[in-house]
């Protein structure tokens, strides 16, 4: 299992690296959000060889212009793992599943040779979806033990904690499994 962490403006630009080998990072939200520390986080990340993936907080409505407003912001490198985060947002409602399929698909449209994987959390996996759609791939949030999410699901990446920062691990055996993975799209 690898390490990782996943940073939003709410964290600092010069987060620790010691001993993670991969960063998500948010990038947009909705239509009109970008992250202002999200150049400096990338640059971090990136300064230490991390893999790097972004992130998109998904509102519901206008599908086709979040996922074009994500791929416009999200700095575009071979590699790079692109993610839509699928929650409740700040009003109380969420994307409906078919938006939430739709938003992957478009993305990995516009972007054919990056990974396009889904967050969610446990309770979104086992309840509020129903067509088990996660791209290439799932990030759980489950707060349990690390790399043993209570799921059925082919996962890639488990949130296990956010306490003092979302704590992750990745199922690959090294950074370089990792980074040949996500350069496979």
């Amino acid at each position: 299992m690898l390490r990782g962490i996943d940073v939003s403006a709410y964290q600092s630009s010069s987060y620790d690296t010691d001993g993670l080998s991969f960063v998500f990072v948010k990038a947009t939200e909705g239509r009109s959000y970008v992250n202002p520390k999200l150049s400096a986080q990338v640059k971090r990340g990136r300064d230490a060889g991390l893999a790097i993936g972004f992130y998109h907080f998904l509102w519901p409505g206008n599908i086709t212009a979040q996922a074009e407003y994500f791929v416009a912001k999200a700095p575009e490198k071979a590699g790079d793992l692109l993610v839509v985060d699928w929650e409740t947002t700040g009003e109380g409602t969420h994307a409906t599943n078919a938006e939430k399929d739709r938003f992957i698909r478009e993305v990995k449209r516009l972007r054919p040779d990056h990974r396009v994987l889904l967050y969610c959390n446990r309770n979104y996996w086992l309840n509020v979806d129903t067509t088990s759609y996660a791209g290439d791939g799932l990030w759980i949030a489950d707060y349990t033990t690390a790399g043993k999410p209570r799921i059925q699901a082919k996962w890639r990446f488990h949130q296990y904690t956010d306490d003092p920062v979302d704590k992750n691990v990745a199922d690959f055996a090294s950074r370089a499994a990792l980074k040949e993975w996500a350069t496979g799209a």
